[in-house]
C-alpha cells in the first residue's frame, strides 16, 4: 500500500515526497530532475541576456519583440484588472453574508454542522506575546462555537526559553476558551528536516493526534485543519464560511453519488480552501514601499480567486484533516504551503483543487525596527516566496512519473506555473528598462529608421494604458483599509493613494530581483533555507 509517499510494493521513495534532485538515486532520473531545476533560471536569464545580445545584432527584430511583449503585457494587465475587480466585489459580497445562518441549514444527520471541528495550527518561532495573543483572540471573536475548536500553538525548541515562556503565557490566558488547546514543541536538528514551518506543523500534527484526537470519538472527516501563520487574524465568520463550503461540497457530491453511483461522495476530501490574505494588521505603520508590496500580494490573491483553475494554496489555508493525515505535511521544503497542494494533487492523480473562499484573513505587512532592516526583510521575504519556483521541477517530474493525469491537464498546469515564474523574473525589467536597449545598442543604422523613431513613443503609450491596472489597485486599496489610527495624520490617507507611484520600483527591486535570485540558486543547486519574517507592530 502507499502512504505518505512511500510505495511498499516497489520499496522506494515515491516522487510525492521529493524535495530536490538530491533525493533521487537513479542517475538518469537525477539528471532529468536537475534539468527541470535549471530550466526556470535558464529561461529567465536567457530572455534577459538574449535581449542584450540581440539588441546589438538584430535591433529591428528585438524592437518588434518588445512591442509585441508590451502589447501582451497591456492585455494581461487589463485581464488581471478585470479579475481583481471581480474578486474584490465577491469578497465584499461574502463579508455581508451571515455564514452561520447559512451553515445552520446543515442540521440533520449525517451532515449536522455541529459535528464539524476546526483544528487550527499556529506555528511560532520568537514572536512577541502581543502578536500571538491577538491572533488567538481573533478566534475567540469569531462566531463559530469555541467548543468545536482545537488550537495548536506549534513552537520551536530552537526558539529558546523566551519563546516557550510566551507559549505558556498564551496558553494560560486563552487555553480555557477552546475545546482543546495544545502547545507542541518541535525538537531541533531532526535528521532529514529543514528548520522551518513545514516540519513544525508536521510535528504538531503528530502530537495533537497522540495527545488529543486518538482518545476522542471524532471522525477525521468531521475535522477541518487550518494552517495559519502566527500573525493571521481570521475575520469573524471565517470558520462558518469554511465549514459551509466544506459541507456544501460533501452534500452535493453525495447527491451525485446517489444519482450516478460513481463513488463521488468522497470528492469533498479532494479540495483545499483558500482565504484572501489582507495585510491590514499594521498597514498604517508600515513604510510606503512595504504597503505597496503587501497590498499587491492581496490583489494577486483576489485575481487568483477569480481564476480557481489556477489557484494554489498560499500562506494561511485550510484542508480536510483526513486528506492532510493521508498526504503528510512537507518536512524539508521552504514552499510548504504550496507543496502540500501539489502533493495532494499528485496523490489524487490530478483530481484535486482549491476552493476560493472570497473571504479575508488579516496578516502583517513587513515592518522591522528601522527602515533599512525593513528593506532587507522585505527582500528576503519576497525571495522566500519566489523560492516557490522549486515546485516547477517537482511538477514537471511528477507529470513525467504520473501516467494517469490527462496530457492536456499537464500542459495547462505546466504553462501556468512556468509562465508565472518567468514573468515574475523578467516582465518588469522587459517593460520598464530593456525596451530601450535597441536604441542604445542598435547603432546608427537602426537609430535612423522609422521603427527606432517611433519605438519610445509606442512603448510609452502602451505603458500609459497599462497604468489602468495600477489605478484600479490604488482605488481598491482605499476601500480595504482599516480605520486610520488616531495617532496617524489625515495626510496619511493621501500617501496611501500616492504610494502607488512606487509600483514600478517595487516590481523590479522586490519582484524581479528576488525572483532571479531564487531561480539562480535553484539553477546552481544551492537550496534556500527557511527564513522567518520578523513581526513588528508599533
Amino acid at each position: 500500500m502507499r502512504k505518505h509517499g512511500f510505495d511498499s510494493r516497489q520499496g522506494r521513495m515515491d516522487y510525492l515526497n521529493l524535495s530536490g534532485s538530491r533525493d533521487l538515486k537513479n542517475p538518469n532520473e537525477k539528471k532529468l530532475y536537475r534539468f527541470f531545476e535549471i530550466l526556470p533560471g535558464l529561461f529567465s536569464w536567457g530572455t534577459l541576456g538574449g535581449i542584450f545580445i540581440l539588441s546589438w545584432l538584430m535591433p529591428d527584430k528585438v524592437a518588434i519583440f518588445i512591442i509585441i511583449f508590451a502589447t501582451y503585457w497591456l492585455l494581461k494587465v487589463l485581464y488581471l484588472a478585470f479579475h481583481q475587480i471581480s474578486g474584490y466585489r465577491q469578497m465584499k459580497k461574502n463579508l455581508k453574508i451571515n455564514w452561520m445562518e447559512k451553515l445552520k441549514s446543515f442540521n440533520r444527520e449525517p451532515d449536522d454542522w455541529r459535528k464539524i471541528y476546526h483544528l487550527i495550527f499556529f506555528p511560532m518561532y520568537k514572536e512577541e506575546a502581543e502578536i500571538v495573543g491577538s491572533s488567538i483572540q481573533s478566534l475567540i471573536d469569531s462566531d463559530y462555537p469555541k467548543d468545536k475548536m482545537i488550537v495548536v500553538l506549534a513552537t520551536e525548541e530552537r526558539g529558546g526559553f523566551q519563546a516557550q515562556e510566551t507559549a505558556k503565557k498564551i496558553e494560560s490566558l486563552f487555553g480555557k476558551n477552546f475545546f482543546k488547546f495544545l502547545v507542541a514543541i518541535h525538537p531541533q536538528n531532526i535528521p532529514g528536516e529543514i528548520a522551518g514551518k513545514g516540519p513544525n506543523v508536521a510535528w504538531a500534527a503528530k502530537k495533537v493526534k497522540e495527545k488529543i484526537l486518538n482518545s476522542l470519538p471524532i471522525p477525521e472527516e468531521n475535522i477541518i485543519a487550518s494552517f495559519f501563520d502566527i500573525d493571521t487574524k481570521p475575520y469573524p465568520q471565517y470558520f462558518s464560511c469554511l465549514a459551509y463550503h466544506y459541507l456544501s461540497l460533501k452534500t452535493t457530491n453525495k447527491e451525485k453519488e446517489k444519482k450516478f453511483c460513481s463513488g463521488a461522495g468522497k470528492n469533498h476530501l479532494k479540495f483545499s480552501y483558500q482565504p484572501i490574505p489582507v495585510y491590514n494588521n499594521n498597514i498604517w505603520q508600515a513604510p510606503s514601499f512595504s504597503r505597496v508590496i503587501a497590498t499587491s500580494g492581496t490583489f494577486w490573491q483576489m485575481m487568483q480567486q477569480a481564476r480557481p483553475e489556477q489557484l494554489v494554496t498560499y500562506s494561511s489555508h485550510s484542508m480536510p484533516f483526513k486528506t492532510f493525515n493521508e498526504i503528510g505535511y512537507p518536512l524539508n521544503l521552504v514552499s510548504d504551503d504550496s507543496r502540500i497542494f501539489w502533493k495532494s494533487y499528485f496523490a489524487h492523480d490530478g483530481d484535486y483543487r482549491v476552493v476560493p473562499l472570497y473571504y479575508p484573513v488579516s496578516m502583517d505587512a513587513v515592518l522591522a525596527k528601522n527602515f533599512f532592516r525593513t528593506v532587507v526583510n522585505q527582500y528576503k521575504q519576497q525571495r522566500r516566496w519566489a523560492w516557490g519556483v522549486e515546485n516547477v521541477p517537482y511538477l514537471f517530474y511528477g507529470f513525467f512519473k504520473n501516467k494517469k493525469i490527462p496530457f492536456s491537464e499537464k500542459i495547462r498546469q505546466s504553462f501556468v506555473i512556468f509562465e508565472g515564474f518567468w514573468s515574475w523574473a523578467t516582465a518588469a525589467l522587459l517593460t520598464f528598462f530593456l525596451g530601450w536597449l535597441p536604441l542604445v545598442l542598435g547603432g546608427e543604422k537602426f537609430g535612423s529608421t522609422l521603427l527606432a523613431y517611433n519605438l519610445p513613443k509606442l512603448i510609452a503609450n502602451l505603458m500609459t494604458l497599462a497604468m489602468t491596472g495600477m489605478l484600479v489597485s490604488a482605488v481598491i486599496s482605499l476601500f480595504i483599509l482599516p480605520p486610520r489610527p488616531k495617532n496617524c495624520s489625515k495626510l496619511k490617507n493621501l500617501s496611501m493613494l500616492l504610494q502607488w507611484g512606487l509600483l514600478p520600483v517595487t516590481l523590479i527591486v522586490f519582484g524581479a530581483f528576488p525572483a532571479l535570485d531564487a531561480q539562480t540558486r535553484l539553477m546552481l543547486n544551492k537550496p534556500l533555507g527557511f527564513w522567518v519574517t520578523e513581526k513588528k507592530r508599533k
